[in-house]
């Protein structure tokens, strides 16, 4: 008999969470860090241990299946205030979340020259992206998430006005200094310089604009365990304008 679905007691926001706002880099683009963002998190990791993770078809390297849609549903109770204050957000700017569990799994021997530096996941400005940690307490060595600037261009954010020059400048870096290594990007090369780096922590919530350069902080001796108990453990969502 298969086991009955029982909704979490109490997935709200934290009204204790403690809540920070950072302006990084010198375009100073706002992120959010909110810790102890979620009463009753341990929920959310019983639920991704029994979740169907799949390989990502796109260049997320590893697993991912899609969040309870209660998660989404408490983003969007807790966030528009403070996405207002702190990213000028407007009614109307954000007209749907999408959210799934995301597992780096991906070896760095078998990773392609794109995700082997930061990345931005939209060009879009008013678009924004998040990553929820649920790291097993015991493992929040687990990189975090760091902040990038691409050292030729000066950009730490990739808008449409800057994306042709910006493509235009990674083929010349090729060029130049070849391709990047076979590994994840955790500090700084000859082509990027990091800019910040926010730690995971558990039911800890990162918030920043779509447009930032960003990479996962996966250091050597990773460990690139599908177990959702034991690995990198994250909710990621996208907060979409279109």
């Amino acid at each position: 008999m298969s086991s009955i679905y029982t909704p979490p007691p109490n997935l709200s926001a934290n009204p204790s969470a403690h809540i920070e706002c950072r302006h990084i880099g010198r375009e100073q683009q706002p992120v959010l860090v909110i810790d102890d963002f979620l009463n009753n998190p341990d929920w959310l990791v019983k639920r991704a241990s029994e979740a169907p993770f799949k390989p990502d078809p796109g260049l997320f390297p590893g697993h991912r299946t899609p969040a309870p849609s209660v998660y989404t549903d408490a983003l969007e109770r807790a966030l528009p205030p403070l996405l207002a204050k702190v990213f000028d957000t407007r009614p109307g700017d954000i007209t749907r979340v999408e959210s799934s569990y995301s597992l780096v799994t991906q070896t760095p021997a078998s990773l392609k020259p794109l995700q082997r530096i930061p990345h931005f996941d939209s060009r879009h400005p008013r678009e924004l992206a998040s990553i929820y940690f649920l790291c097993n307490r015991l493992n929040e060595q687990y990189g975090g998430t760091a902040f990038y600037r691409h050292r030729s261009t000066g950009f730490e954010s990739i808008t449409e006005e800057r994306f042709k020059r910006y493509m235009q400048a990674l083929e010349a870096d090729a060029q130049q200094v070849g391709l990047p290594a076979a590994d994840y990007i955790y500090s700084d090369t000859k082509v990027f310089e990091k800019i910040a780096e926010i730690p995971a922590r558990y039911n800890r919530l990162v918030l920043y604009p779509c447009t930032s350069l960003h990479s996962g902080v996966i250091r050597p001796g990773f460990d690139f365990s599908q177990e959702p108990t034991n690995a990198r453990l994250s909710i990621n969502s996208f907060l979409i304008s279109r």
